[in-house]
């Protein structure tokens, strides 16, 4: 194949509020600055799909209900969406992110296709299918197959990597990219947010996920509960989910006046801006996009060491780690930079260098072009 040839590129994710469905729009809109042809196959438009950009196309699956099934089903209309839009377009490259259902229908979709023009099929793994899914014997065997019958695997840390190959005993090589980010202007201004915020001289601690438990929403509301002074600082909680089930929580704990909660927002570059202090109490972690979000606007995190988060933050040079689930930690950890303006400006800083070094676009992109022609010359 051409190395300077433009790439015809499929790609389907979730389309909801999450790390997976956020990279694979970003990388969607980077491949298209850099003249590749983009098309995303989804049953909805993804969370911060670019709309009316050159280059740039969304195909939407039509899920049908029938009272022949019990519940619907998604995996067969999305094959056929994949494999009429690798048809009628040329794609060279069906990008799946996570391998079920979505690398399980890109083979089906290559399958009912002509062999010579069969995309080549990547799965990037993000992480539930292999810490959720893959011990799931319901679902193991099929991740397992679709990894071993994709053109290529990439994972978005070395330790989602490590995990893959001993939970589900994938024997071929899985390519560790990881994620990146690539913010966009803020629409406002700092001192404008934090106004809107109703916030004046506290301290901004950020939270940013979509609630699901393993974030631990819970331990995040303890954590505040228990910092001191508690006039110091302002809770923003960017919820990619409902919020409404914790509100009680909230309440109880007395946090009604130090919590505020912003739902599905697209400009999140207004708010990362504005923060002084990232928070992110997770159980399990195969990167933490949010994280890097924060990191990109010079603002130092703390989070638990966890899963891939020790690959995004460095402990006590661009940010703290402490151990998961200990509030006591946690705790001491966001008191000492409410405390410590210096000290949050030096490791945030060295975050955003960080970032920008290892996980910008102009460093992980080129990665996966590099990839994409590789396997189309394999043949």
């Amino acid at each position: 194949m051409d190395r300077g040839r433009p790439l015809k590129i499929g790609i389907t994710c979730y389309p909801t509020v999450g790390g997976s469905g956020i990279l694979a729009s970003e990388l969607g809109e980077e491949l298209a600055k850099r003249g590749h042809e983009v098309h995303f196959i989804s049953y909805e438009q993804p969370f911060r799909m670019p709309v009316n950009e050159p280059r740039v196309f969304f195909h939407p699956v039509q899920i049908n209900t029938y009272d022949l099934f019990k519940y619907p089903d998604y995996t067969l209309p999305l094959s056929v969406k994949m494999a009429e839009v690798s048809r009628d377009h040329g794609l060279d490259v069906l990008h799946a992110h996570y391998a079920v259902p979505h690398a399980t229908a890109a083979l089906l979709a290559c399958a009912m296709l002509p062999a010579g023009r069969r995309p080549k099929v990547i799965t990037t793994l993000h992480g539930t299918d292999t810490t959720l899914l893959g011990r799931d014997p319901g679902y193991g065997p099929a991740i397992r197959h679709a990894l071993m019958c994709s053109d290529a695997v990439t994972a978005v840390s070395a330790w989602l990597e490590r995990e893959t190959h001993r939970v589900l005993a994938v024997d071929r090589p899985i390519e560790v990219i990881h994620n990146f980010f690539e913010p966009q202007p803020p629409r406002r201004t700092r001192a404008e947010v934090r106004r809107e915020l109703g916030v004046d001289r506290e301290v901004v601690v950020l939270h940013a996920s979509n609630l699901r438990p393993l974030k631990r929403i819970d331990l995040l509301l303890e954590t505040a509960a228990r910092l001191r002074p508690r006039e110091a600082f302002k809770l923003v909680i960017l919820a990619g989910g409902d919020f409404a089930p914790f509100a009680g929580e909230v309440r109880r704990l007395g946090l009604a006046d130090r919590v505020i909660v912003r739902e599905r927002v697209s400009a999140i570059e207004d708010y990362l801006q504005a923060a002084d202090v990232g928070l992110f109490p997770s159980d399990l972690e195969s990167f933490c996009l949010s994280l890097l979000e924060a990191m990109c606007f010079a603002c130092p995190c703390v989070a638990t060491a966890v899963g891939g988060i020790p690959e995004v933050v460095t402990s006590g040079a661009t940010g703290l780690l402490v151990p998961p689930g200990d509030v006591d930690a946690l705790v001491h950890a966001v008191e000492s930079l409410i405390r410590d303006p210096a000290r949050r400006l030096v490791l945030g800083q060295a975050a955003r260098q960080q970032a920008r070094t290892l996980f910008s676009a102009e460093a992980i992109v080129p990665r996966y072009e590099e990839l994409y022609r590789r396997v189309c010359a394999a043949g």
